[in-house]
């Protein structure tokens, strides 16, 4: 592995501009001219219903299998696609979309809180994966006492590295350390791990110098690595007390109990779709639905 991640430390990094909260900008290939781009929901011609979909960023392959299996019974999932994740929810609560699809729980919540929005989540989709790398070690147990790792300064980020570093048997945060987490939840840290606060975007630049890092995967990604394949240590939806990280599909509060929503929701947790998370996303997304 060792190797491997030399050779790719020397490809060039690509800054991502998403917000990490909600999402991973898989770096993968655009969707197919078949399900390109809506600008406007249209009406439903004969037989067919139109249901267009706010998603954000290029990379929708997830949505390939959806769309095909919806075609079979008669409904179009027309995808209109934006560069940020405040405007999917106001084309929402506007009408302008019918359902949106890239935010996880939490930056639902702080949306509705912050606009009164009267929008809810249907289905869950995925979570967005936080692996442990490293140059310097094959596993977690070859991080040695004093390590260096890397974790994200930002609350959200920060919060869900130290999961993971527990999950992986690293450290020990306090029994009930509530909805922020941060180092001072940190009960038990056995090796004496040095965390080094930074930047979640900077993160891969620093690896060759650190013992391991917990990095977003959309950077992950950016920077060559493998999600499925390259990390020490692998994020998963068990680590997770509630379903907060979870991305979703919203709709208005007032089509919660739509069947045809109900419909897309349904084919999108399916057996394909989880495979487009293997192939496409080199198992950066993890499906959360059967949890």
């Amino acid at each position: 592995m060792k190797k491997n991640l030399l050779k790719k430390l020397g490809l060039l990094t690509v800054a991502s501009t998403l917000l990490l909260a909600t999402g991973c900008g898989a770096g993968t290939t655009k969707i197919e001219d078949s399900v390109a781009d809506s600008t406007q929901s249209e009406p439903a011609v004969g037989d067919t219903q139109v249901v267009t979909v706010a998603v954000v960023g290029e990379a929708q392959e997830m949505w390939v299998p959806v769309i095909e299996e919806l075609k079979k019974e008669g409904i179009e999932v027309k995808l209109q696609t934006f560069s940020d994740y405040h405007t999917p929810n106001e084309a929402l609560a506007n009408g302008e979309v019918d359902l949106n699809a890239h935010q996880h729980h939490a930056f639902l919540k702080s949306e509705i809180d912050s606009y009164n929005y009267d929008l809810v989540a249907i289905g869950d989709t995925f979570i967005s994966t936080m692996n442990l790398y490293s140059n310097n070690h094959e596993s977690v147990d070859e991080i040695p006492d004093g390590g260096k790792i890397a974790i994200p300064n930002d609350p959200s980020n920060e919060g869900r590295a130290l999961k993971v570093l527990q999950a992986s048997g690293l450290i020990k945060l306090a029994a009930d350390p509530g909805d922020e987490i941060d180092l001072a939840d940190v009960e038990e840290n056995s090796k004496n791990i040095e965390f080094v606060e930074t930047e979640a975007a900077n993160i891969t630049s620093l690896l060759p110098d650190l013992d391991a890092a917990v990095i977003n995967c959309n950077f992950a990604l950016d920077f060559g690595l493998n999600p499925g394949e390259d990390a020490i240590f692998l994020d998963n939806v068990d680590i997770y007390d509630d379903d907060s990280y979870f991305n979703l599909i919203a709709a208005k509060k007032e089509n919660e109990n739509n069947e045809t929503y109900k419909k897309v929701v349904e084919a999108y947790q399916s057996e394909a779709v989880k495979e487009v998370y293997k192939t496409a996303f080199k198992g950066a997304y993890l499906p959360t639905w059967e949890k």
